[in-house]
């Protein structure tokens, strides 16, 4: 008989951690072993997501959780003013992270890749989860080989602290792999309202929206002679996240360091 996979989740009070949670206390190969949150401490984690009680209830101590169940697996989906604590707490116990929590900067992330080779863990990050999300990704990055000429939408809800969101970043990267930087539109181009132009990345122009009804969107929009062409992919849910969690959680202790994006975790 396989043994489970034991799992901590940070942030588990939150939306996306309900789902991680849910989908977690539903999957066999896996044990929940524990839950930290800033908020509702003591509630137990089966109740929290329309189940029946599961036994185990969130606390807010991830460094005493981490070392009395010997997890596995950590899954943060906390917020940016967390997430780097926790990596290191979970790289120290020895613990293979899978961070969906988005806002690390570049530094931060060098660091953890460092960190994490040292002690020879391995740490998965993807700022989209989403199969559909992923291919989007992939699919701007090819069509950027023939319409260098590119800006991101990302539409996210109003409670989303960071801006741009992961998914944009990780799309800018991708297609400037594939493409120059360079400086795109009127060369004497101004803004009468700083900022009206969005933020830029390579050249690439990348434009926020925060408003309630949104789950997590992106479009992205190629201009060419005559023509458009415009990607986008909708999360009509937070459980179309979930298979891509599930993934990186059996996945992550095969790993060397820090990988980053889901498209490394899927068979070719």
């Amino acid at each position: 008989m396989n043994t489970k996979i034991s799992v901590v989740v940070a942030g588990a009070h939150g939306k996306m951690g309900r789902e991680v949670v849910k989908a977690i206390l539903g999957d066999e190969t896996l044990e929940l072993a524990g839950a930290v949150d800033v908020r509702g401490r003591g509630t137990d984690l089966g109740v929290l997501v329309g189940l029946p009680p599961s036994g185990t209830v969130i606390t807010n101590d991830l460094e005493s959780l981490l070392k009395e169940t010997r997890g596995k697996g950590l899954v943060d989906f906390s917020n940016p003013h967390s997430v780097l604590r926790n990596i290191y707490l979970a790289i120290d116990n020895n613990v293979c992270p899978v961070i969906g929590t988005t806002g690390l900067t570049n530094e931060e992330v060098q660091a953890i890749d460092s960190k994490a080779k040292d002690k020879g863990i391995g740490v998965f990050i993807a700022p989209n989860f989403a199969l559909g999300a992923v291919l989007m990704m992939k699919f701007a990055q090819e069509a950027a080989h023939y319409f260098p000429h590119v800006e991101i939408i990302e539409m996210h809800h109003d409670q989303k602290v960071d801006a741009p969101s992961g998914t944009s970043l990780r799309t800018a990267d991708l297609i400037l792999e594939q493409r120059p930087v360079f400086c795109q539109g009127a060369v004497n181009e101004y803004e009468k309202i700083s900022g009206a132009r969005g933020a830029e990345i390579g050249g690439i122009r990348v434009h926020s929206v925060r408003l309630p009804g949104y789950v997590a969107h992106e479009e992205v929009i190629f201009g060419g002679l005559g023509q458009i062409l415009t990607l986008r992919h909708d999360s009509i849910n937070r459980e179309c996240f979930m298979p891509g969690v599930l993934l990186a959680i059996h996945k992550v202790s095969q790993l060397s360091g820090l990988v980053v994006g889901l498209e490394h975790l899927l068979d070719d």
